[in-house]
């Protein structure tokens, strides 16, 4: 007899398949059919495509959520997880719902993600680039200038949330990319064979892709902001942006959703360029998993639990900070941790919560 819990699962497996097949379809279409197509059926392909990025990914957000906290729910704690997943909601009301209504614009998502993870918005102030030519028409100089703005205060919320709360406060609880998929289905990945970590070899691979996604995606900012600048380094701004369209679609979105389907869900996460980024402003904001809350039992649950494959449990057995620039800060390992031993803070996190017991003790 099949039980509730396996129930979800499966419901789980078939709502991500759905995605990345659809996925796969329709983006073929829009970035690869839809620019030789008549403009009839170019048009009919963007909007599919807007309203499956937007509406369509919410609702498997919202159900995936759902059925992610159904599953897990009764056998670990979840209070780290459950924030994630509310947050990630929330994030995909504003991105893919509220704001596409609101600037009347079905691609507002594009700019959800700051430098140096795209250079979309660069592009678009250079009148002669094909991003700025085939949306100037459909946007208009209003149309433009609000989803410029509204990058502008995306870009502001990110740096300065990583530096108050880490890079949990962009990976684990804002991301629509990557995070929202690694939260949102992390009890069914991968969705073909077993769940596995990564061992040295494999990561020494995953630490060399982050330095080389990190390498283009700052030579093509910088391209650009000289460029727009008015310094010319060479090169012709079509290719250049063809080379970005390229390494979207094959480095980031399909090989994404292949190790969601093959090996992990945050396989993108090691290294994905403004992750980068903002594991170098974690460092700062003194991101790290406490060990010694309590007393380390050495079950070896949070290693299991971690999605980016770092070895919390021997730092835990000599109570040692794990400061890693991998972590996004999920708080699998948290929730995980049947001693309570572990958790998650920054130096403004420390503070507050400093404050909060001080404030406590003075009112007892």
């Amino acid at each position: 007899m099949v039980n509730k819990k396996d129930k979800y699962i499966f419901s789980l497996k078939a709502i991500l398949w759905t995605y990345i097949i659809m996925c796969i379809i329709i983006a073929g279409l829009n970035y690869g059919y839809a620019s030789k197509a008549p403009k009839n059926v170019a048009d009919a392909i963007n909007w599919i495509w807007q309203f499956y990025e937007n509406w369509i990914k919410t609702i498997f957000i919202i159900a995936g959520s759902f059925l992610t906290i159904n599953i897990i729910g009764k056998s670990k704690r979840t209070k780290m997880r459950k924030a994630n997943l509310i947050g990630l909601i929330i994030a995909a009301l504003i991105v893919h719902v509220i704001m596409p209504l609101l600037f009347h614009n079905g691609d507002v998502y594009f700019f959800a993600m700051p430098l140096p993870w795209t250079t979309v918005p660069l592009q678009l102030l250079y009148h002669n680039s094909s991003f700025y030519k085939s949306y100037f028409p459909i946007w208009g100089v209003a149309g433009i200038s609000s989803v410029l703005i509204f990058y502008v205060l995306v870009s502001i919320i990110v740096f300065i949330g990583t530096f108050l709360y880490g890079r949990r406060w962009q990976c684990s609880t804002i991301c629509l990319f990557n995070g929202f998929a690694s939260e949102v289905f992390d009890p069914v990945f991968p969705l073909l064979g077993k769940k596995k970590h990564l061992n040295q070899k494999e990561l020494k691979i995953f630490t060399l892709l982050r330095w080389l996604f990190f390498a283009i995606s700052l030579f093509l900012t910088t391209w650009w902001i000289l460029f727009l600048s008015g310094v010319f380094l060479g090169g012709n701004y079509d290719a250049i942006s063809k080379i970005e369209s390229y390494k979207y679609l094959a480095g980031e979105l399909l090989m994404a959703m292949f190790f969601w389907i093959a090996l992990t869900g945050r396989g993108y996460c090691y290294y994905c360029p403004l992750g980068t980024v903002l594991g170098l402003i974690s460092k700062i904001a003194g991101q790290k998993i406490t060990t010694n809350n309590s007393k380390c039992i050495q079950c070896g649950q949070c290693n299991e639990s971690c999605p980016m494959s770092i070895d919390i449990k021997s730092a835990a057995y000599y109570g040692k900070d794990v400061a890693d620039i991998r972590c996004v800060g999920c708080g699998h390992c948290v929730d995980a941790c049947p001693t309570k031993t572990l958790s998650y803070t920054t130096k403004v996190l420390s503070i507050l919560k400093k404050r909060s017991k001080k404030s406590f003790s003075m009112h007892v």
